[in-house]
């Protein structure tokens, strides 16, 4: 995967994770306030039912009230309290029925069939024990029992909340009982409005993200756009830089060799030419013209020697970085007049690969730049290693430079060089610069495991 590919992708993948929480905890709050709300629904049927059901019941019982308190209780009054019961009835399924103490069924105004049976461990579809249920909430005076039944109108069993209470000189349970199938569709229907409002909202979070996703993934598409092209224009001027520095140090290496040693080998071959003329005319002159020229070779020589020094250093090579920035020192005070000081610890030089001859290069940019243009009497050259970066430090008493304006300016190329050079290498580069004092400071880490020596 491409870097571009994946900070888009990093720019998205948040963005849809925390869209992707969003939605399971609006799913998750949704749910519960649905369930919150159909269980209101439900407690609101109920309580309205519970009352409802105590009024019939109590209806019921002022009803036979005449004929239960008479004190008789004989036969012909539970009889005649059984029919009048038997003729009660709200809407289609509502009705009186009533059970002995021991489960025995007296009377059931639309399940006649059950009367005379004995029901105490009879079930509904839940294993509950209907009628000792019943019996005991009776007997406790709470009254109240949910259980399932079998719906006389369709004949299917269905869930039911009756209110009983005892008829306790009798020994009798008068209940009746509404079945629950409007609260399941009260509740139902409350679950399937918070589900129609969890579709509607996961569908309006779906636009918005997509909308986001379009807007990252267009926004980063963009910005990747701009910073290739705008890494293209850096990589276009950084090849010219390139293209411009090896021509420079191609026209330098030219100049030194037809301005310099060109030049003193032609004359080199004028004098061996004189010498040799005068040597086969038998003049004793040309044995010092020859003595000349043999020493002007051995100038040419050095000039050679000097050019590939300049080139690169042998001692870099050989002797390490520590003495090729000491030769190059003292060849500067040497060619420059100017007070040269190299200070450095001895050291287990290892640098990371390449670093030593960015180090040698940006001391010979530092001193180029000192005889340019410091005006200087005095320079300082320190190299300092430790056990996890080499410092290196060129100090001057120049007349200083404004740094900025320079490094903005054509002229700071050689600033420039510096400075990635040292970036290159993850090290850290500063560089202060007043009248009187302008100071260098590099510093580039070494291997692990470099040790100074005692």
């Amino acid at each position: 995967m491409q870097l571009k590919h994946k900070i888009v992708a990093l720019g998205i993948l948040p963005l849809v994770l925390a869209i992707a929480v969003i939605c399971a905890l609006v799913i998750s709050l949704n749910r519960q306030l649905g369930d919150q709300q159909a269980q209101l629904i439900e407690d609101s049927i109920l309580a309205s039912k519970r009352a409802e059901l105590k009024n019939y019941v109590e209806m019921a019982q002022s009803l036979i009230a005449p004929l239960y308190d008479d004190g008789h209780g004989n036969a012909h009054a539970q009889q005649q309290v059984l029919e009048e019961l038997r003729k009660l009835s709200f809407g289609i399924n509502g009705y009186f029925f009533v059970y002995d103490h021991e489960g025995r069924s007296l009377m059931h105004a639309r399940q006649s069939e059950l009367v005379g049976q004995y029901l105490w461990d009879m079930k509904d579809p839940h294993g509950l024990p209907v009628i000792q249920a019943l019996l005991k909430s009776a007997q406790s005076g709470e009254g109240f029992q949910r259980y399932a039944w079998n719906k006389p109108s369709s004949g299917q069993v269905t869930d039911k909340l009756a209110y009983v209470v005892m008829l306790d000189r009798w020994g009798w349970m008068l209940g009746t009982g509404i079945y629950l199938e409007d609260v399941e569709r009260a509740t139902q229907q409350a679950r399937d409005e918070v589900a129609q409002g969890i579709r509607k909202t996961m569908m309006a979070i779906a636009v918005v993200a997509l909308v986001a996703v379009l807007f990252v993934f267009s926004t980063g598409m963009t910005l990747n756009v701009s910073e290739h092209r705008l890494a293209d224009k850096k990589l276009q001027r950084l090849t010219q830089r390139i293209v411009s520095l090896q021509e420079e140090e191609r026209s330098r290496v030219s100049r030194e060799l037809h301005d310099g040693i060109s030049q003193v080998l032609v004359s080199i071959k004028f004098q061996f030419e004189l010498a040799n003329h005068m040597l086969e005319n038998g003049q004793d002159k040309g044995l010092g013209i020859l003595r000349d020229a043999t020493e002007r070779l051995g100038d040419a020589i050095g000039e050679v020697r000097s050019l590939s020094h300049d080139l690169r250093s042998s001692l870099l090579d050989t002797l390490g970085l520590s003495a090729a920035i000491g030769q190059l020192a003292a060849e500067f005070e040497q060619r420059s007049g100017l007070t040269v000081t190299y200070d450095e610890n001895e050291f287990d030089c290892q640098l990371v690969d390449g670093a030593a001859v960015s180090l040698f290069r940006i001391v010979q940019e530092a001193l180029t730049n000192i005889e340019r243009h410091a005006q200087a009497q005095n320079v300082s050259i320190t190299l300092r290693g430790c056990n996890d970066s080499v410092r290196l430090m060129v100090v001057d008493d120049g007349i200083g430079f404004n740094v900025a304006q320079v490094e903005r300016r054509q002229a700071g190329i050689g600033l420039r060089n510096i400075r990635e050079r040292v970036e290159h290498f993850g090290g850290r580069f500063d560089l202060i610069s007043m009248p009187g004092r302008s100071e260098l400071d590099v510093r580039l880490p070494m291997k692990p495991g470099a040790k100074l020596q005692e």
